[in-house]
């Protein structure tokens, strides 16, 4: 499942350089994974209620152009691998046709003490799958 959000750049995550400082894009991919979980229909909270987690266990990012204040972007994110307890996301950020990033997420579904478990079938949604 493709999902997408859309963000603007505000002029505190910006450098003195004045484009996005590239910390702050990890912020950009953290609020679109969580916005494909609930596209997906995986209620986070409600699994972390019930004791479980999604632990992000690598990130790897190319930086392919800057943004800048104001400038309107949007976030893609699919699955490309998934396992019995874990699996990858690309996500991607453009601007207009502009590609600004390209990220290759590794998560894992975790217990209350953080140790990779299988995903019950009450959390194993179809959208996770690529």
């Amino acid at each position: 499942m493709n999902t997408e959000c859309t963000l603007r750049v505000r002029t505190y995550e910006c450098d003195s350089y004045n484009h996005v400082n590239n910390a702050n894009y990890l912020n950009y991919l953290e609020y679109a994974r969580y916005e494909f979980l609930k596209d997906i229909g995986f209620d986070y909270e409600k699994a972390v209620k019930a004791g479980y987690g999604v632990y992000i266990a690598r990130i790897e990012i190319d930086y392919k152009r800057q943004a800048f204040t104001d400038n309107d972007l949007v976030i893609k994110t699919h699955p490309v691998k998934k396992g019995a307890a874990s699996g990858t996301l690309v996500q991607e950020i453009f601007r207009g046709e502009d590609i600004i990033i390209a990220a290759k997420v590794t998560w894992a579904f975790v217990d209350s003490r953080g140790v990779p478990v299988k995903i019950p079938d009450e959390w194993d949604m179809p959208g996770l799958k690529p």
